[in-house]
């Protein structure tokens, strides 16, 4: 293993990590905003999040397409191709943000009936979906921002940007829950306005690093074909998320919406954008590699980044097993939604090694364009967590506990799968 290879990819992926973990943050500041309003609100957050994604799915369609091909532009040193299909990229996320806020705007009030919720939880479900609908074309066009300065080279723009916006929305979201006593539509207002003034410096920081402009339809179809298996695959891990509150999660109780949210929007906010921020950091350096056709090069980067994955993950189970209730603490006061979200941690932990495993083979196929095989190594085992859920929580009466163990079993089955294919190699020889 190289050593300045590893530190050529560690200052690539400290920064791309942090980004994540940033872009991420508001969710995380919202869910602990909640925790002003109580625990209706704190579910209600906690149940939309898979709803979100959803609409970050449909986000993807254009940044997992552009990243790709950006990077092996760059890796040839061709300007005017990266100039194309950076402006068709960012042209096209606008597009599909206001499409997709105009449709949640509309079906909020079914959407939060649609994930089993009722009463109180149920209309601030709907009060946040329609405030951040009217303010989360930033949102929208944030991923794609941030996949074409990783793609370039340049992850440190987007961690300051992130930084920015993230400081914003601690500010905002004290100002208008905490003091204006604005409710849920508070804690959307200040995510959609921080997340505003980041993405219109990242414009003008990409002015003059790309200059972004028009290009022919056949490259947004080039985009466009590659993003789609990662639009269709975190749409599938949305939905079958969505699935999971009404029929395993949702019947057990508040406690359980809540402990969700803690845990997925709180805690693996923390963890999986780290594990992510290696996987884009070797996406782009196997993109750039291959596209200056140095496909030996970019195997090379693969195997160094093993070693600093596992490290990852090992640090991860440990802080979730034996840190829950410190990690869990600042979220609620509830000790019925605090047992359930420990309960969650603690359980996660045993596959958070995997989770890191899984998110570097993702990286690799995804930095060469093999982004069907990651579609067809996650969708099917995730939708195998619905009936799994169920027979463990339900049918064996195991409650929330049989919920996240199924969630640990097909991570296993996934890191194994998409490991197994990154491993062959064949990404090396794929023409994009």
């Amino acid at each position: 293993m190289s050593l300045p290879r590893v530190r050529h990819l560690v200052a690539l992926a400290v920064p791309a990590a942090a980004s994540v973990l940033l872009n991420n943050a508001y969710r995380v500041l919202d869910q602990a905003a909640a925790g002003w309003i109580g625990p209706d609100a704190q579910a209600a957050i906690g149940s939309v999040t898979f709803v979100l994604i959803l609409a970050y799915a449909a986000f993807s369609l254009v940044a997992a397409g552009a990243g790709p091909l950006v990077a092996r532009a760059t890796g040839a040193g061709d300007d005017a191709a990266r100039s194309r299909l950076s402006g068709l990229s960012l042209g096209a996320a606008a597009v599909v943000g206001v499409a997709v806020w105009a449709v949640l705007y509309a079906v909020a009030g079914p959407v939060a009936s649609a994930l089993g919720l009722t009463g109180a939880p149920a209309a601030l479900a709907a009060d946040y979906l329609r405030a951040l609908a009217l303010c989360g074309l930033p949102i929208a066009l944030g991923p794609v921002i941030d996949a074409l300065f990783i793609a370039i080279g340049r992850p440190g723009w987007s961690l300051a940007l992130h930084a920015l916006s993230t400081l914003l929305n601690a500010l905002l979201n004290d100002v208008f829950v905490r003091q204006a006593g604005w409710g849920v539509d508070g804690a959307a207002w200040a995510s959609g306005l921080s997340r505003g003034v980041a993405v219109l410096l990242g414009l003008l920081v990409l002015w003059g690093l790309v200059r972004p402009r028009r290009g022919p339809l056949a490259d947004l179809a080039r985009v466009l074909r590659l993003g789609a298996p990662i639009a269709l695959n975190v749409a599938a891990y949305a939905l079958v998320y969505w699935v999971l509150l009404r029929v395993a999660i949702s019947p057990l109780g508040p406690a359980a919406n809540a402990a969700l949210g803690i845990g997925f929007s709180a805690l693996e906010s923390v963890t999986w954008p780290i594990f992510h921020g290696l996987s884009l950091a070797v996406a782009g350096e196997v993109g750039r590699q291959l596209g200056a056709g140095r496909p030996a090069e970019a195997q090379a980067v693969a195997r160094a980044a093993f070693p600093l994955a596992t490290a990852l993950g090992l640090v991860a189970a440990a802080a979730f097993y034996f840190g829950a209730e410190a990690l869990c603490a600042p979220f609620t006061d509830d000790p019925a939604v605090f047992a359930a979200a420990v309960l969650y941690a603690r359980v996660l932990a045993f596959s958070q090694l995997f989770v890191a495993w899984e998110s570097l083979a993702e990286g690799v196929l995804e930095g060469a364009g093999d982004t069907r095989g990651v579609l067809w190594w996650s969708s099917p085992l995730n939708a195998a967590r619905i009936p799994l859920a169920w027979a463990l929580a339900i049918g064996l009466g195991w409650g929330a506990a049989g919920v996240w163990w199924a969630i640990n079993a097909s991570t296993w089955a996934k890191a194994a799968g998409k490991g197994w294919r990154a491993w062959r190699g064949a990404w090396a020889r794929l023409v994009i």
